[in-house]
């Protein structure tokens, strides 16, 4: 499953409903090729492209029974026989476990039965790829979450390409095989979850993906005695061989030190900087804990209850073998 995600901040406008559109065939792209299985379908008309599009409004047919919502696509676009439709529609329908529900009116059923109601409009058409534009964005977060892994388990049955637009990075990296991550219209990256999250290739990805957002530091290359360090208002940190290979011809430029909230060390009996407790937040299994020192904000994880509610203080480290370095315009150094 490819899961597109991401925006300017995560809004809508970074080109991911276009997209899916122009897959779609109902809009033509200015320039470039689109491929079905190495076919060119960029001049086919959307009836012959064989791809099914799943809507974020839902838009079952309120008259319809389930049964016929889902048979409807069947009946305007293919000569199959009523017996044949009907086999699809009741075996997508055991699939889906709605199989009850065919002889109901979509009224009948709740949000999330109606939004497997057009998956399964979808499926029983048995197309080439799926195009999923942000169908879950009307449920509510406890049924979004569990429709995220029927559709994963549903995608890795039917072993069809899906293409899962979403603007919540979450989404994406539950979903996704491979995320293609955009912005303002531009691919950013693309890869795995595992890709994205550890290794992006520039500020922006690395900014959008996780939560806690990363700590991003402003700081600037520096040599002395001891060798290359990155000098910022916190503090002067150690760069690692890795970063000092390079870095080592960028002495006096400015750059931005990213790392994950994972890897900042709480009283751990080592200390880069000493940082103010603002907030605590619970999140399960582990709290975020939100800081501050010398005007700037910075976020760590650590396990439940490691830091005390009552704490005023830490010292804090870094284990800098896991920092990123970019460079003020956002690029990705090391």
């Amino acid at each position: 499953m490819k899961a597109s995600s991401s925006s300017s901040s995560d809004h809508s406008g970074c080109g991911k409903t276009t997209t899916l559109r122009c897959i779609a065939g109902l809009e033509e792209p200015d320039s470039g090729h689109i491929l079905v299985d190495d076919e060119d379908i960029t001049g086919l008309k959307s009836k012959d492209r064989n791809l099914a599009f799943v809507f974020q409004s839902i838009a079952l047919f309120p008259h319809m029974s389930v049964r016929k919502n889902m048979r409807f696509g069947l009946d305007m676009n293919t000569d199959l026989s009523k017996d044949e439709k009907n086999r699809r529609v009741e075996d997508v329908a055991e699939t889906l476990d709605i199989a009850p529900m065919l002889d109901r009116k979509p009224s009948a059923l709740s949000g999330g039965q109606q939004q497997r109601v057009s998956l399964g409009r979808a499926m029983v058409m048995e197309p080439a790829a799926f195009l999923l534009d942000e169908p879950f964005s009307a449920l509510d977060a406890n049924l979004r979450d569990h429709m995220r892994v029927e559709v994963k388990k549903i995608q890795r049955e039917l072993t069809t390409s899906m293409i899962f637009v979403t603007h919540d990075q979450e989404e994406a990296m539950t979903l996704g095989d491979k995320i293609v991550v955009m912005n303002d219209g531009h691919v950013q990256q693309i890869g795995s979850p595992y890709d994205i999250y550890n290794d992006p290739t520039n500020r922006f990805v690395a900014d959008f993906i996780g939560s806690p957002s990363p700590n991003l530091i402003e700081g600037t290359v520096e040599r002395d005695s001891t060798g290359l360090s990155f000098v910022t208002d916190l503090g002067t940190i150690p760069a690692t061989d890795e970063q000092t290979a390079v870095m080592k011809d960028r002495v006096g430029e400015t750059v931005v030190y990213g790392i994950r909230p994972e890897y900042l060390r709480l009283d751990s009996g080592r200390d880069m900087f000493v940082a103010d407790v603002d907030v605590i937040e619970p999140l399960g299994d582990r709290d975020a804990i939100h800081l501050s020192a010398d005007g700037i904000s910075l976020s760590a994880l650590t396990s439940q209850g490691e830091i005390s509610q009552h704490t005023d203080r830490v010292r804090v480290d870094f284990e800098t073998e896991e920092a990123w370095i970019f460079e003020t315009s956002g690029a990705r150094i090391v």
